[in-house]
């Protein structure tokens, strides 16, 4: 009885005075038999009748139907929605309020529509995704009421759905790496499926060989088909490791230590994705996770996917993390350091992996600028001062002019980094 009640008349003021009313009216008029209040009672009770009426036609006949361009869009690109609410009935819909449950930011799809007899309506939402994160979009509320809003009835239509958004990804054109110390040409190629400067050999065509791999000479002399096989250039490794240790990020929202640290890495490994390099990445948020070296789109897209749900809620250390995945690394790899740790145990883990031969360079964000632990600056310079390519960047910088590997020195545009 109390949940009906509450669900009634506890959320529906309108509803509760005008029974109210009609109560009272009907009191006065069996209790003194006056003409006049019966009939004002008479005429409400069939008021909330015909409203109920209204209500309970207005919510049948109904179809709603969502569409999305895409499921994974990078911050900065907006997302279209193409809804449209179609009336199977004869009977006319008025004042339907339709609302898309969504935890995106800035996404607005509500809307109030009137329908005639077996019609339909249909717009579009545009959205522009400034967050990296996985988000809900759906299911549709539709709500159906009466002109006086005695009565409602909501109606869901489908499900959530997920949009995944990933971090975006600078051009960082005067950004570079010290080059590993890699043996003799040709001691380490090795057959791979990209074309390459070196032509290794030549094997019989195969469904699915693209036509630009064809040996036309050997296929004259032959009369069959033959595709050129090629080899990968001897090239370091290069690692990308992500300081996600909860105590040393600050700030909030876009204009956090950790929202600049993600675009550092999501940039670099576009950079050198792009001129073919094997890029692997790790980092340990709710769990160590651990992207192994590979080239091409692919691998792009299998960082962004970690990338764009990574959060500063991991309680180990960039101290420790490279000191347990250490042996994993030589003097053939290099590895970018990024993290907003400024202590010296941090600074011994970078200065350790250099003593051992390996290629670092450091990206220190500087949580003091973000309202966090000072120390960045010091940092700074006692990398630099260990022969550690270190790059730091401030609140408001621009990350393409911070890392400049050329110059070495803090970047300190007008304009922030994520802006």
């Amino acid at each position: 009885m109390r949940r009906f009640y509450g669900a009634t008349f506890g959320r529906r003021r309108s509803l509760t005075l005008v029974t109210i009313l009609t109560l009272v009216v009907f009191g006065i008029g069996f209790s003194t038999n006056f003409w006049l209040p019966l009939r004002l009672g008479y005429l409400l009770l069939f008021g909330l009748i015909a409203a109920a009426m209204w209500t309970w036609l207005s919510s049948r006949g109904l179809q709603v139907r969502m569409r999305r361009d895409s499921e994974r869009v990078q911050v900065g690109q907006t997302i279209t929605e193409q809804l449209q609410v179609t009336n199977r009935s004869r009977l006319g819909k008025y004042w339907l309020e339709v609302e898309e449950e969504s935890d995106l930011p800035q996404h607005q799809a509500e809307h109030v529509v009137s329908l005639g007899g077996r019609a339909r309506r249909q717009w579009r939402v545009d959205t522009e995704c400034r967050r990296r994160g996985l988000f809900t979009l759906g299911p549709v509320h539709v709500r159906a009421g009466d002109p006086f809003d005695l009565f409602h009835k909501s109606m869901t239509f489908g499900g959530p759905q997920q949009l995944l958004v990933y971090p975006r990804a600078e051009e960082l054109p005067r950004y570079s790496v010290p080059p590993a110390n890699l043996p003799g040409e040709g001691r380490f190629r090795r057959r791979t499926h990209y074309v390459t400067p070196n032509a290794s050999g030549l094997r019989e065509y195969a469904p699915g060989d693209s036509v630009n791999r064809i040996h036309w000479p050997s296929t004259l002399r032959t009369g069959r088909l033959h595709v050129k096989t090629f080899e990968l250039d001897p090239a370091s490794q290069l690692w990308i490791v992500l300081d996600m240790n909860r105590s040393d990020h600050a700030g909030t929202d876009d204009e956090a230590t950790v929202e600049y640290a993600v675009t550092a890495a999501a940039s670099i490994a576009r950079l050198f994705l792009g001129q073919n390099r094997s890029v692997g990445m790790m980092m340990f948020a709710d769990r160590f996770r651990l992207i192994d070296a590979d080239r091409g789109n692919q691998q792009l897209t299998r960082m962004l996917e970690d990338l764009a749900v990574a959060q500063p809620v991991g309680d180990v250390p960039i101290s420790t993390l490279l000191a347990q995945q250490s042996p994993r690394w030589g003097r053939h790899t290099t590895v970018i350091v990024i993290t907003a740790a400024s202590d010296r145990r941090a600074c011994d883990g970078i200065r350790a992996l250099a003593q051992r031969g390996v290629q670092v360079a450091a990206v220190l964000i500087d949580a003091a600028s973000f309202g966090g632990r000072a120390g960045g600056e010091e940092a700074w310079t006692t990398l630099r001062a260990s022969g550690v390519q270190t790059n730091l960047v401030a609140q408001g910088d621009f990350l393409a002019e911070a890392l400049d590997a050329a110059a070495g020195t803090p970047g300190r545009a007008g304009v922030g980094a994520l802006a």
